[in-house]
């Protein structure tokens, strides 16, 4: 870490402002055929955890899913500060962990998939309709957890994202894409976000 990011980073640590417990990233598969695009999740994972964060989420945005074995098997083999719950697709059990990466399980398919089991449910008599509630939803989505910030790296645009989760969560775009993101792209984030005042939709 250079001078200015150590400087960025002193910043983070000094201000008067609370740091993102749960941090999560929208990237791309296409991102993830760049040079050293691995290199770059590894370091944004100790970043993260380095400066507060006590979870992280990562959304790999995919267009062939003819892709996802490969990428599933690249980021379980990458190095983690902490342990992995890695999800694709079609899986429906909770990712609860530390890290939690979805390679192309979108939001849309998510919510879905806690709909028909609360269906389900309440077709069993296991559940009646007035014991639905928020939490009864969170309750059967596979990323439990809702992002403090969400960061989006190239274009402004979320994609399929936790559609559910991330409805009061702080966004942040930059025109930065993930093959360049450094340190310094990471920390300013997160001092927007501690410059923000968050009002949860009021």
């Amino acid at each position: 870490m250079g001078l200015y990011d150590r400087y960025q980073s002193w910043r983070v640590r000094r201000a008067d402002a609370d740091v993102p417990a749960h941090v999560a990233l929208v990237i791309t598969e296409r991102d993830l055929l760049e040079a050293g695009a691995y290199d770059t999740f590894e370091r944004f994972l100790e970043l993260a955890f380095e400066h507060g964060a006590t979870r992280v989420t990562v959304y790999v945005s995919v267009l062939d899913r003819a892709v996802v074995p490969t990428l599933e098997r690249e980021l379980t083999a990458l190095s983690s500060p902490r342990e992995v719950a890695l999800r694709s697709p079609d899986d429906t059990d909770r990712a609860d962990a530390p890290v939690q990466v979805s390679v192309g399980l979108g939001g849309k398919h998510e919510f879905a998939e806690a709909t028909r089991a609360i269906a389900e449910s309440v077709a069993a008599g296991e559940t009646t309709p007035d014991e639905i509630d928020e939490a009864a939803v969170e309750d059967h989505l596979v990323f439990p957890a809702d992002p403090d910030i969400v960061i989006k790296t190239g274009a402004e645009r979320l994609s399929d994202f936790m559609i559910w989760q991330s409805v009061y969560s702080e966004l942040y775009f930059t025109d930065v894409n993930w093959r360049d993101f450094r340190a310094r792209d990471y920390l300013r984030a997160i001092r927007e976000y501690q410059d923000r005042q968050r009002r949860f939709g009021r």
